[in-house]
């Protein structure tokens, strides 16, 4: 029996550049999204002050699929390229970072710190406890102009009594900073130009009203000539 002739060149080249099939998303780098078995990731925002004790445990489900496109969002990436912070124009700011899996297996959470620069020096402005499974972070809201700093700090797993005799350090934290961008100019000019327009027109309204009461109002009416009578 003979063998079945080979494809068409022009056959491989269509089902090599074919689309996905609708509904496919574009594939997520790997490591940046948690393990499909870890649906929630737990966190704890610690109060102000090294002596307060630790915060309430919370959970939140992760941003699986998130893709920062400009205008709406802004993107900064730490030193290490591991570590990015995705400012949306409604002032939240979505932190993201990943982990080669050897380093995954050897932590245990993350400590997140949050400042701000000042006039002068830096204020602390929130920080985060979060879970080994965390791969994402939102901050609700941030302040335009000001120039903010996160650090990601992975803590290693606890080591047993009997073996700890040196403990492990901690992972080397990644930092990035960024600065929510004010309006942009274009709304600006577009909200500016709404309300001149606004005025334009009421002022082309008052200016006609002026010039009827003028007309109407301020001058004495003359009535017609009487006929004259014949003799």
């Amino acid at each position: 029996m003979r063998a079945p002739p080979p494809p068409p060149l022009l056959l491989l080249l269509l089902a090599a550049c074919a689309p996905p099939p609708c509904g496919a998303a574009a594939p997520t780098p790997p490591g940046w999204e948690p393990a499909a078995d870890a649906p929630w990731c737990p966190y704890k925002v610690l109060p102000e002050g090294p002596e307060a004790g630790g915060g309430r445990l919370c959970f939140r489900s992760p941003a699986r699929g998130f893709r920062c496109q400009a205008p709406g969002c802004a993107a900064h990436a730490s030193a290490g390229r591991s570590l990015r912070a995705s400012v949306l124009r409604n002032r939240s700011v979505l932190l993201q970072w990943r982990l080669a899996p050897a380093e995954a297996r050897r932590v245990r959470a993350f400590a997140l710190n949050c400042s701000w620069r000042g006039a002068y020096t830096r204020f602390p402005c929130e920080r985060v406890l979060l879970g080994a499974s965390c791969r994402d972070y939102l901050l609700p809201d941030v302040h335009d102009g000001v120039r903010y700093r996160l650090c990601l700090q992975p803590l290693p797993l606890r080591a047993e009594p009997a073996a700890a005799t040196v403990p492990e350090p901690a992972g080397s934290a990644e930092c990035v900073e960024f600065a929510a961008e004010p309006a942009s100019m274009r709304e600006i000019v577009v909200a500016m130009t709404a309300v001149g327009g606004s005025i334009c027109v009421m002022l082309v309204v008052i200016c006609l009203l002026v010039a009827y009461i003028t007309e109407n109002l301020m001058h004495p009416a003359f009535g017609r000539p009487g006929l004259r009578r014949q003799p």
